[in-house]
């Protein structure tokens, strides 16, 4: 479905899923296009990121950030153009990012929002690569991470937008990757496009023997996306002081109770105690935002030189983004998964 020069669609979030999000989950509304006040600009959505993030929005347990209430729209990272303005510094014809949620049209006053001028190059990788997940695998890795060239680096969701920034900036700063991925399609591609030295599949059988195999030394880095199975199987194979961003636990979130199986904190803390090893949870742009122009000129560097590769799975129309969001937390998505807003 095409977008309306009169209409605004939005999704709203019905009720609170409990598990997977449902069908009941997130219910779609439409009203006029919004009128922008004094000091206001009308943004045009054209493309929406789908981010594992927004499933703890959704839920009103205790967070890092406010939940979206009921009856509100759904929060979500978008690329617009800029409609109408008042606001110092935009003028109509601009594209930007923004924070307009899974609707077509947005008003904003110009907080948070970037300015990419009248003709960006891929203006959708302002929402993966050059946004918030480019930024979160570069600050989670040296940040954190705190890389030495031959080091061994694993990291989870591979074949993901951070994942696979992650490990190809290893690569550039001398590290050994090795990637955890599910499927051998994506496992290839890891390998083969990315450049990772090795990628297990954590589908299939003999996982956690793969694992080790494929880092003999040992991890000094691992980079947290997934949690669950695939951290069970991290954990014995940790060095002393290794480094550990957790950036997400995918695994988990739509998780209604405690895993199954016996009660692993102890065998987590003791190997944090006797390992000395460094677990740190970041949330981006709180915890590095700061270093935002630093990251924007080195990513842009690395991708000109053509030594960062990047995989963009763009899904036409808005009316598909909560399918396509549950199968993102599914392990569905083959790279930085985007709505576009207008066919």
């Amino acid at each position: 479905m095409t977008q309306s020069n009169s209409e605004n669609r939005k999704f709203v979030l019905a009720e609170r899923p409990v598990g997977v999000p449902t069908d009941s989950t997130l219910r779609l509304e439409t009203e006029g296009v919004p009128v922008p006040a004094a000091g206001q600009m009308l943004l045009r959505n054209e493309f929406l990121s789908l981010d594992p993030y927004m499933r703890g929005r959704m839920s009103d347990a205790p967070s890092y950030a406010a939940p979206v209430e009921v009856g509100e729209v759904m929060i979500g990272g978008t690329v617009a153009q800029v409609i109408s303005s008042d606001v110092a510094g935009f003028e109509e014809g601009d594209w930007v990012v923004a924070f307009g949620g899974w609707q077509d049209y947005a008003l904003s006053d110009g907080t948070g929002v970037i300015n990419m001028g009248k003709s960006p190059e891929n203006p959708s990788w302002a929402l993966g690569v050059f946004g918030m997940p480019g930024l979160t695998a570069w600050a989670g890795l040296t940040k954190i991470g705190q890389p030495k060239a031959g080091e061994t680096l694993v990291v989870a969701g591979a074949s993901g937008p951070v994942g696979a920034t992650v490990g190809q900036i290893g690569k550039i700063l001398g590290l050994r990757v090795v990637g955890i991925a599910g499927g051998p399609e994506k496992c290839r591609h890891v390998v083969e496009t990315l450049g990772f030295d090795d990628c297990i599949d954590y589908k299939a059988d003999g996982f956690p023997e793969a694992l080790s195999n494929a880092a003999p030394d040992g991890i000094d880095i691992y980079f947290e996306n997934v949690g669950g199975a695939v951290f069970d199987a991290v954990l014995p194979l940790l060095n002393p002081s290794a480094r550990i961003p957790v950036c997400g636990l995918i695994s988990q979130y739509n998780a209604t109770s405690l895993p199954d199986g016996p009660d692993r904190m102890n065998l987590l803390l003791g190997a944090i105690l006797r390992k000395r090893l460094t677990v740190r949870g970041f949330i981006v742009f709180d915890d590095f935002g700061q270093y935002y122009p630093e990251f924007s000129a080195q990513m842009g560097d690395w991708v000109a030189q053509g030594l960062i590769q990047y995989r963009e799975e763009v899904i036409v129309g808005l009316e598909q983004a909560p399918s396509a969001f549950v199968g993102l937390l599914q392990g569905e998505a083959f790279g930085k998964r985007v709505i576009k807003l207008n066919d």
